[in-house]
């Protein structure tokens, strides 16, 4: 009932915010702090949630060669998604030419100086070296206190293999562990009561802010985006379950509070407490949850590079510059490297497409075009990327046999009767509990 619920004021709360910032807009932009608020509750979990579930996963199995393997096999499927989601990026932008014959005329001088930042801001993430070694956290309580959930992985990994070398003597540790562990999916159901209430300032703000009318002027290039994201969605990550012998659509049924949340916040933070809980209870293993989704948020953000390959086509059609095969194959290759460890920066695409363009000599005008609308591109690549990183949880504990059918058909179950109207569940759990009397 709680999950039904909640999802409902979710939708309701989606409405609202539209109606509120269309019709009262000045009201609106005032909300956004009901939405930063939300966004802060929400990353005051994540650090102590993910070390914790990561540290209790890990040690649980006690194998060091077994977490090798795992991350092996994560990269292996993260680089094969990704470039399909490159290849069908850059075939959509192909297709719908966005570009070709957009006005530039409503770029003002301050977003363009605000792209100018973005660039600036890109050359400090360009390096694969510096990417590499930023991975190592100097410290710990730095690496949570700045939501760095590549560096917090980093930590738990070694801290987990620790205690196994240890064994009995840290027992106490891996209990308190696992303790911490549970208070911190509690703690994440409260959080999420407050949910509505961050994504109504969240929409209201943004359409208060930028109003219906900036989709019209943009239509195109939002069109093609969400067109594309589609595609990915079922002709990549549906075949992928239908390959893994899971169902997509329960899957989405399951995942449909946290997707709203990436929605409606544009934030993957905001949904990644309550996606962590709702894949274990659909039957994941929580060490695998815990090094797979974290990970994911750096090398798998399927949405955003999908994104990324159809913003430099964009950027290049607008000024007039036409990229042959040859030349997209090698931005693709580029995006791959520099899509990934720029993770935690804010605006990480505009900031990646912006180095991108500038290091094959682009103009950097398509990012100021496309940071009037960032929000509401974000919105779907987000969604994308939350539900890739889920999907691969299910992926790789298949690939291990560690999937449990079990434990997803009682919440496919459970999912199903929450559903239903109060009095026909009220039936089904007489009917249940006779059976079981008897």
């Amino acid at each position: 009932m709680k999950h039904s619920k909640l999802t409902a004021l979710i939708f309701l709360a989606l409405i609202l915010g539209i109606v509120v910032g269309h019709f009262m807009p000045d009201k609106a932009v005032k909300m956004q702090p009901f939405a930063v608020i939300f966004l802060r509750m929400v990353k005051m979990i994540i650090a102590p949630l993910l070390f914790a579930t990561l540290v209790v996963g890990i040690s649980g199995h006690g194998e060091a060669k077994r977490l090798g393997k795992i991350g092996v096999k994560t990269i292996i499927y993260f680089e094969i998604v990704t470039t399909l989601a490159l290849i069908i990026g850059l075939t959509t932008a192909n297709i719908f030419k966005p570009g070709v014959n957009f006005n530039t005329g409503a770029t003002t001088h301050a977003l363009q100086m605000q792209a100018a930042g973005l660039l600036a801001a890109s050359n400090a993430h360009t390096s694969v070296s510096e990417m590499i070694t930023t991975v190592i956290p100097t410290s710990i309580v730095d690496a949570m206190a700045q939501g760095n959930l590549l560096q917090i992985v980093v930590f738990s990994i070694f801290f987990a293999l620790a205690i196994c070398t240890v064994k009995e003597k840290a027992k106490p540790v891996l209990d308190f562990l696992n303790s911490v562990s549970q208070i911190m999916f509690k703690f994440t159901e409260y959080v999420m009561y407050f949910a509505p209430l961050g994504i109504f300032g969240a929409i209201a703000s943004t359409i208060g802010a930028n109003g219906l009318g900036v989709l019209k002027n943009y239509a195109k290039i939002i069109g093609a985006l969400y067109t594309a994201l589609a595609i990915f969605v079922l002709l990549v990550l549906f075949i992928v379950c239908k390959i893994v012998h899971i169902s997509f659509r329960n899957l989405l049924r399951a995942l449909q509070e946290p997707a709203l949340l990436a929605f409606a916040t544009a934030s993957s933070e905001a949904a990644f407490p309550k996606a962590m809980d709702i894949m274990e209870r659909f039957g994941v293993p929580k060490n695998i949850i815990a090094f797979v989704m974290p990970t994911g948020y750096t090398f798998n953000l399927d949405g955003s590079t999908l994104y990324l390959a159809m913003a430099v086509i964009f950027s290049s059609q607008i000024v007039g510059i036409n990229l042959d095969l040859n030349q997209q194959l090698i931005i693709m290759l580029a995006l791959m490297l520099t899509s990934k460890g720029v993770a935690g920066v804010p605006r990480v695409s505009l900031v990646v497409l912006a180095g991108t363009l500038a290091s094959f000599n682009i103009p950097i005008l398509g990012v100021a075009i496309l940071l009037g609308i960032d929000q509401i591109l974000d919105m779907g690549r987000t969604t994308v990327n939350l539900i890739g990183n889920c999907v691969a949880t299910v992926v790789i504990a298949r690939w291990e046999k560690q999937f449990d059918y079990n434990k997803m058909n009682e919440f496919v179950q459970k999912s199903k009767e929450e559903s239903l109207p109060s009095d026909i569940r009220n039936i089904l759990q007489q009917k249940t509990a006779d059976k079981n009397n008897v």
